[in-house]
């Protein structure tokens, strides 16, 4: 007897092990959803297969996480399940930043859920009026972030076509439609107040934003709560179907519909597809029926009738309740601790071993939610990893929804398996304490940020025919260029180079001036411009002081220039002499650097760094006024033209710099002078690794000892043939040609040393670059008073691009070694390097643009405003015109005629410092003589 029983109760543990087995993933199984979870990612980022793939990767138009610097007062709305949350979101910077909320939470009743898209929105905007009229805000017109939690497809920051409803939503007419446009409608039938709606924002999207406000590493959102998504940032190059290649943009993965493509029916159980039958969306998100709140219940209650019906659970009865679909809610298998309360609720007579059952098969459905979340975060983590090539990942991931926060072990066990999954990435998650609508305030605020050089890129207008000269090195270069303003901002450039040959860099400064005149009338020549009177900007890559935009003396000749009379000269009135017949006008003189940033930052308004690694070596950057002691005004930025080629030129450089360094200082033009530049620019790199060569020579390491008269003469090894030997494999050929040409027979070794010296000095540049870019970055941060400073450098230079490309295998030891020395200098940033593909001479035509613009509005104000200047004379006539007024106010005769009235007060004198008491006796004398005079004179 004992015997049976013990049978039977060890053949139905079985039964309910066999039942729960096909929740328990293995380790393999997991590693497989990750590497299928990869796949799809990638799928959903191409643009042949993105149709087709089940992971859809939607674009979000969101191109950065908060840095700190977003403020103001916005309107966000929250829709993605029953609830409906309306905010006011303020959001301040300072000593302190801080986010305060004000929010009030509106139900949708199920029969709206699934009417139609008007009575949807026609609800939504009913919900923001009564908001409004609480908050006493209705005749205020707010920006608007809209968190929509459904698929959407867009096109636009503010633009989202809904793919499909998920969650229990089935509105008609709204699939396939833009759901700003259908809320724009919605408000305009209400007609009662207007909203800005600046951005449509997935709650993935927003949680990651609002945790990203408070920890700069988050760079992912994850929704674990009704629904399952995640949101991450993605390499602009790797988003086939969106335009552009550089910086990142936020996409919105939809890892909801993984599976759509049958790729994980091996871990699907009849539950699972039992429950995708019956639900509203059959066949479609799949994953999201395994891992989300709004399913899980749903699973369970399935498994327990089951169990049931074979007798293993509530001794073999089936209640009504129990076969009620929903009725088992997510929140009742959360409340693991109640197990018994809950079974008697839906009118379950259970025991003690039915109410263990029962927390252990919803133990094991948790549990596999967890794991599929975390395998699928473990996909993403290792994919940004690869993104950034790099070894080790630190990056934080923003979570909310209710599963998460209310779940005993779910975040837990979803930690542990992204651990395990992604061993190289150290992953910490964050709660979002106030849920995705502060991200779409955030959102706003960010698509509200101007990103701006201050003024100059708050709002580019300028439009027209500009020319830039570029004047910086032995090439002289002319460009023309056209912005325009249709249905997209273009800039069209037409250029052409002109050789400034040695005789006239070292001649007089009439001579220089004069060959640029001369190379810009045969440019306007061939251009067909020489009738038309077109604004110039001038790029003038040397040390100068500026008073004015237009207006800049040259403090020194530096890159061996060394024209007479022109130091201490104003170089625009300079040129202006020279070109004065050929109806042109100077609007603007920009260093080079400037020219960079500005040129950078016309594609990317981020961009407030410009650097120039070249023949010469140069910054420029945005300082706050406030600091510039040179200029008067605290308020707002301006460019300061570092010059730092000059840095060390008081000794401070001496404990790092070489021999080498020593011998082309006392060689070259200015000793003494841009000691930092010659350490680093591309002038003087090839010298410095001549002379190497010619000291290991001497000394039998390279050459067998041998020197040749070649290899002694300066120039014969310029920059262009360090980048080309310092290349991996073709840079030994190129040694040994290059060294070949300079009588020299190598051999390999010789090849090999060769190789490692011209990496050697390359480094050092590279290094040293970074090390003086980190102190501007530093103090950027500093301005900001930001813990994580995000901004973009503008570079230019031959010495960068050679690298970067004619050689790009190469720009992975220079661009990536400055760009890596930056990271490890500056750990509290983020940080984009952006080539200038035009040169600076589009960024002088752009500060030209700006220039002749606010030219002809000064203009524009002077004519208008013309009359109210008035001269000296008219001054004095005005003066004599009053004069006479008040002596006809004052005389009883004209008094009645006179325009200036001259009106008695009767306040007889100012205050005398006496006090008042003194004052009102004389007033009393006074006025008892007045008495007795006027009886004596009746008398």
């Amino acid at each position: 007897m004992v015997t049976a029983v013990a049978q039977r109760l060890a053949s139905q543990r079985k039964e309910i092990d066999d039942t729960l087995a096909a929740f328990a993933l293995s380790p393999t199984q997991l590693q497989e959803v990750k590497a299928k979870m990869r796949v799809e990612l990638e799928r959903g980022l191409k643009k042949d297969s993105h149709p087709t793939a089940s992971v859809k990767m939607l674009p979000t138009y969101v191109y950065r996480t908060p840095d700190g610097t977003e403020r103001g007062k916005y309107l966000a709305l929250d829709l993605g399940g029953t609830n409906f949350r309306v905010l006011v979101v303020k959001i301040r910077t300072g000593m302190r930043n801080s986010v305060r909320m004000y929010n009030k939470i509106y139900a949708i009743p199920l029969e709206i859920m699934q009417g139609t898209g008007e009575e949807l929105f026609d609800h939504i905007v009913q919900c923001i009026s009564d908001f409004l009229d609480y908050m006493g805000m209705k005749n205020t017109r707010l920006p608007l972030g809209f968190t929509f939690s459904f698929p959407c497809n867009q096109t636009g920051i503010d633009k989202g076509d809904l793919v499909c409803w998920t969650k229990g939503f089935k509105a008609t007419e709204c699939e396939g439609y833009d759901v700003v446009d259908m809320l724009r409608e919605a408000i305009k039938r209400r007609n009662e107040f207007d909203l800005d709606i600046v951005a449509i924002v997935n709650d993935t999207v927003g949680t990651m934003m609002t945790c990203g406000y408070e920890d700069p590493k988050c760079q992912i959102g994850l929704i674990a709560g009704t629904g399952s998504n995640v949101c991450y940032m993605e390499e602009m190059k790797n988003i086939e179907f969106v335009e552009g290649d550089e910086g990142q943009m936020c996409v919105n993965t939809e890892w909801g519909g993984f599976g759509a493509n049958d790729n994980i029916e091996d871990i699907r159980t009849r539950y699972d597809r039992e429950v995708d039958g019956g639900s509203l969306n059959p066949g479609k998100q799949r994953f999201e029926k395994m891992t989300s709140g709004m399913y899980l219940g749903e699973i369970v209650r399935r498994i327990l009738i089951d169990l049931t019906k074979h007798g293993l659970l509530f001794r073999g009865r089936i209640t009504e309740r129990l076969k009620t679909k929903g009725i088992f809610e997510t929140n009742d298998r959360l409340a693991l601790l109640q197990v018994r309360s809950i079974l008697q609720h839906l009118g379950l007579d259970s025991t003690c071993d039915d109410s263990i059952i029962v927390k252990e098969v919803c133990g094991a459905v948790s549990r596999r939610a967890a794991q599929l979340c975390g395998a699928g975060m473990a996909a993403v983590v290792d994919k940004i990893r690869e993104n950034r090539g790099l070894d080790n990942l630190e990056i934080t991931v923003g979570v909310d929804g209710t599963l998460y926060k209310l779940h005993p072990h779910f975040s837990t066990i979803l930690k542990d398996t992204v651990r395990e999954l992604a061993p190289n990435c150290k992953v910490d998650f964050i709660l979002s304490e106030d849920g995705s609508g502060k991200g779409a305030a955030l959102i706003t605020a960010v698509g509200k940020n101007t990103y701006n050089i201050d003024y100059f890129f708050n709002s580019f207008t300028e439009k027209g025919d500009f020319i830039a000269l570029d004047l910086g090195g032995s090439n002289f270069r002319i460009l023309r260029v056209k912005v325009s303003h249709e249905k997209k901002q273009t800039v069209q450039m037409e250029s052409q180079i002109y050789e400034t040959p040695e005789d006239i860099i070292h001649g007089s400064g009439s001579r220089l001036f004069d060959h640029v005149a001369e190379c810009l009338g045969d440019f306007m020549e061939k251009q067909k411009i020489k009738d038309k009177k077109l604004p110039i900007g001038f790029t003038f890559s040397f040390p100068c002081a500026h008073t004015k935009l237009d207006e800049a003396v040259l403090l020194t000749w530096t890159k061996r220039f060394k024209a007479s009379g022109v130091e201490g000269m104003d170089v625009v009135k300079l040129l202006n002499k020279a070109i004065k017949k050929r109806g042109v006008n100077i609007m603007a003189v920009v260093n080079d650097t400037v020219g960079t940033m500005m040129t950078c930052g016309f594609d990317d308004q981020r961009c407030e760094v410009g650097i120039i690694i070249g023949t010469g070596t140069n910054a420029c950057y945005m300082e706050e006024l406030r600091h510039i002691d040179l200029v008067e005004g605290d308020e707002g930025r301006m460019c300061i033209n570092t010059e730092w080629g000059a840095f060390g030129d008081d000794g401070t450089l001496e404990d790092i710099r070489t021999e080498f360094d020593r011998e082309i200082d006392r060689g070259s033009p200015n000793p003494g002078k841009q000691l930092f530049e010659k350490m680093v620019s591309g002038m003087y790199m090839g010298e410095l690794v001549r002379l190497i060569l010619v000291k290991m020579a001497k000394e039998g390491l390279l050459f067998e000892g041998r020197i040749t008269p070649e290899l002694l003469t300066k120039g014969k090894i310029e920059t262009k043939h360090v980048s080309a030997i310092e290349k991996s494999k073709e840079g030994l050929t190129k040694a040994e040609e290059i060294l070949t040409r300079l009588g020299v027979e190598p051999s390999e070794d010789d090849c090999i040393a060769v190789q490692h010296v011209c990496a050697i000095v390359s480094f050092r540049s590279a290094n040293l670059i970074a090390a003086t870019l980190g102190a501007i970055l530093t103090r950027l941060k500093d301005n900001k008073n930001t813990p994580r400073l995000r901004t973009t450098v503008g570079i230019d230079g031959s010495l960068y691009k050679i690298h970067l490309i004619s050689h790009p295998s190469v720009s992975a030891r220079y661009a990536r070694r400055l760009h890596k020395t930056v990271r490890r200098l500056v750990p509290e940033s983020d940080v984009r390097f952006l080539l200038s593909e035009s040169g600076s001479g589009k960024g002088a035509a752009m500060v030209t643009a700006w220039a002749s613009r606010l030219a002809d509005q000064t203009r524009q104000i002077a004519e208008t405003l013309a009359e109210f200047r008035l001269t000296k004379e008219q001054l004095l006539e005005v003066k004599k015109r009053m004069r006479t007024e008040i002596q006809n106010g004052l005389s009883k005769n004209t008094q009645s005629t006179a325009t200036v009235k001259m009106l008695p007060t009767y306040v007889r004198s100012t205050p005398d410092g006496t006090g008042e008491r003194s004052t009102a006796i004389r007033c009393i004398f006074l006025k008892i003589g007045k008495q007795m005079t006027r009886i004596l004179d009746m008398q």
